[in-house]
Formats: C-alpha cells, sequence, structure tokens
C-alpha cells in the first residue's frame, strides 16, 4: 500500500511543477522507407515539435546506418531537387516538418538486418544539447507512406 501512494505523490509532484499548457521538445510520426535497390539510401521522415524555447536540429543518428544526413527537398523548374543541410530549427511551440518531396534524413549504410515491418532505433540531436530518441517504423519503398 505505501509504495503505490508514493508514486501517486511522487507523479502528482512532478505534473504540479509543469506549468499548464507548457511544452517540451518532441520527436513525433517518425518513419523510414528502404531504399527500392539494395545498397542504395533510404530516407527517414518525422515531426520536430518545439517546446518553450526555439532549438536547432543539428544530427540525426543510428546504430544501424553508417551515415545519416539532413536533406532539403523540393521543386525547382519542375525538376525535385535535395540540399545538404547542416540543421533545421525548431521554432518555439511551432513545428518543423520533414515529409516526402519535402525535408528528410537520407540513410546511407543501413544494416541488412532493418527489414518492412521492423523498427529503426533514431537519435535526434539538438544544438541546446538534447537528445531525444525514437524508434522509426520501417516501410518499403513501394509502400503507402504512413498518415
Amino acid at each position: 500500500m505505501f509504495r503505490p501512494l508514493v508514486a501517486f505523490f511522487a507523479v502528482a509532484t512532478l505534473a504540479a511543477c509543469q506549468k499548464p499548457g507548457s511544452r517540451t521538445l518532441d520527436v513525433t510520426g517518425v518513419w523510414v522507407r528502404l531504399a527500392a535497390v539494395p545498397d542504395r539510401p533510404g530516407a527517414a521522415y518525422f515531426k520536430l515539435v518545439g517546446g518553450e524555447t526555439p532549438d536547432r536540429l543539428i544530427a540525426v543518428e543510428s546504430p544501424k546506418v553508417a551515415t545519416i544526413e539532413l536533406h532539403a527537398g523540393g521543386m525547382e523548374g519542375g525538376m525535385m531537387t535535395m540540399k545538404p543541410m547542416s540543421g533545421a530549427d525548431v521554432p518555439a511551440k511551432g513545428q518543423t516538418v520533414f515529409a516526402p518531396g519535402g525535408n528528410h534524413a537520407m540513410l546511407f549504410g543501413v544494416d541488412p538486418s532493418i527489414q518492412r515491418g521492423g523498427a529503426l532505433p533514431l537519435t535526434f540531436r539538438f544544438q541546446s544539447g538534447k537528445a531525444l530518441k525514437a524508434n522509426a517504423a520501417v516501410y518499403a519503398a513501394g509502400d503507402m507512406a504512413p498518415e
């Protein structure tokens, strides 16, 4: 009886310390599309949700991927473009989206053990020193993007 009561008060105390409506930096909707051709890069997509202060994504890492680069994607003159990015700003209480046809993280050297239907561990590193971990859902090249 004592332990549940202590746990309840610990959670209640932590909840009381956080301001109502306050937000913390977060990453959501993380997923990966594998390459159609073996040994070609895959791509990761996600949404960064800003906390109370602005921050900047500076790297994405995984023990199952040799190299991960941030890329800005878009259209120029009817052609898809892709340019390396040094990072991505995350506005306070705002969002930064990495989605098909736009910004994305290119995954070079994905471990062959990573397969459709599995998960890929990713760590998102920020200029503030924060690091957020997520398990990205893995999709094959021809699969529909998740909603």
